[in-house]
């Protein structure tokens, strides 16, 4: 009843694609990344998307897990990168091709509705500056934090980083932790890639008080496609 209903709020395509997979089986890493390519096609190079089941509670400190990784085949987007920063680090920032530099002016702008940007950095001084914004850029997953190296004083290392495939992560509240790890035009090979060096760097950050079994579900899906669960052993 609930595969029923689930399904009949999707398009044909969707169904289609979705009478592919059996949902009830876990897919070796490989086939389950052909199986999710080859989902629903669109207009437009779709995201290949991880998502992860975590046994921890995120409502505890100590295992609510946040971090970054840089995917080795990298994300195969380009990131508009906003930087708060002043002096010679906002003239640091423009030469390593920040698309936005610049303190309360942005500050006013994102304040008024402005959001054309992907990814933010901020030098340690001025996080009292971009502490304005935290109720905005927060629920946007847009907030610099340290956990993920956007809050730095060496700004041209944090922008190459995002530009060649850093993906910033967090835990949600039911415990899931949601990441890109390429695109549907990649091959499997390089996909396969991305998606073990994401996961070798989840397993890593396993919290010593989180019991039982850590990594208890993980599923690939394009932006567009369903749902195709990975037989990960992993941890």
């Amino acid at each position: 009843m609930e595969k029923g209903f689930s399904m009949a709020r999707h398009g044909k395509k969707y169904r289609a694609a979705a009478e592919k997979i059996d949902r009830n089986q876990r897919y070796a890493l490989e086939e389950a990344l052909q199986l999710a390519k080859g989902g629903v096609e669109a207009k437009f190079d779709q995201s290949l998307d991880v998502a992860v089941r975590l046994g921890v509670d995120p409502r505890k400190a100590d295992q609510n897990i946040r971090g970054s990784v840089v995917l080795p085949k990298g994300t195969g987007k380009k990131f508009r990168v906003l930087v708060f920063a002043k002096g010679e680090k906002e003239t640091e920032a423009k030469e390593a091709g920040a698309e936005f530099v610049g303190g309360d002016d942005l500050v006013k702008k994102i304040q008024d509705g402005w959001f054309e940007f992907d990814r933010v950095v901020a030098t340690p001084d001025m996080m009292g500056t971009v502490g304005k914004l935290g109720k905005v850029l927060g629920p946007r997953g847009l907030m610099p934090n340290p956990k993920t190296g956007t809050v730095t004083f060496d700004v041209a290392d944090a922008i190459r980083q995002i530009q060649a495939g850093k993906v910033d992560f967090r835990v949600d509240k039911a415990g899931i932790v949601h990441a890109s790890v390429g695109k549907a035009s990649f091959s499997v090979e390089d996909l396969a890639e991305n998606f073990k060096e994401f996961m070798g760097t989840l397993v890593k950050m396993k919290p010593s008080t989180a019991k039982g079994v850590y990594i208890r579900g993980v599923s690939l899906s394009t932006t567009m496609g369903p749902g195709v669960k990975v037989a990960y052993t992993g941890a």
